[in-house]
């Protein structure tokens, strides 16, 4: 006990304080790594036609509706347990530029599947192919109001547009937080990019 309590020394509280938490680091990667995934399948869904679509189609579904729900429960984790602060030595514009991303990345996370799950239920193939993810798990078309064929027409057009244009917003928000991690990484040399990835932490004290 005597030994354990010796290695709890005020600069590793700090090295603790000064990163994400475990659970929050393990969502942000797998939320990552899904959404990377499902870019990519939905590049592959679109070079493809007719009914050979409509395995990877669901795939890409599946995916999409379990990065909506990892993203609430990223999100009321980071209601609960605020995230760290950035160094004192981060600048201004780049404090307000990682909150505005952050902020970007949080309406990517819920608006592209909530945008995707509009635009597969407002098509009539919802009644063909009905959304079941991974195959096990029955999921319901989305609560949408009641309309004739040709507002739905319309509406399922303009889901898609949506779908569409915020993944485009995607790949340059995913772009911009690489280029980010980087420049902290191997120009400035600090240990931003360590608060979610520990294993490349620099210090103690996170000084640059």
């Amino acid at each position: 006990m005597t030994a354990a309590l010796s290695r709890v020394t005020p600069a590793n509280a700090t090295a603790e304080r000064s990163r994400y938490s475990s659970l929050a680091i393990a969502l942000h990667w797998l939320i990552a790594l899904l959404i990377i995934g499902n870019i990519a399948l939905a590049w592959y869904v679109g070079s493809l036609r007719g009914l050979a679509q409509v395995s990877p189609l669901m795939l890409h579904k599946s995916i999409g509706i379990t990065v909506l729900l990892l993203s609430l429960a990223r999100l009321g984790w980071r209601l609960a347990v605020p995230p760290p602060k950035l160094p004192a030595y981060v600048r201004g514009w780049e404090r307000l530029a990682a909150q505005g991303v952050h902020v970007l990345f949080y309406a990517l996370m819920l608006g592209l599947p909530l945008s995707g799950w509009a635009w597969v239920s407002s098509s009539p193939l919802i009644k063909v192919h009905p959304t079941v993810l991974f195959g096990l798990v029955p999921w319901p078309a989305a609560p949408l109001p009641r309309l004739g064929p040709d507002q739905l027409y319309a509406a399922n057009k303009a889901f898609g547009f949506t779908h569409k244009t915020l993944a485009k917003i995607a790949y340059a928000t995913i772009a911009l937080h690489v280029l980010a991690a980087l420049k902290h990484q191997f120009l400035d040399r600090d240990d931003v990019v360590a608060r979610m990835i520990p294993f490349v932490r620099r210090s103690i004290t996170g000084a640059p």
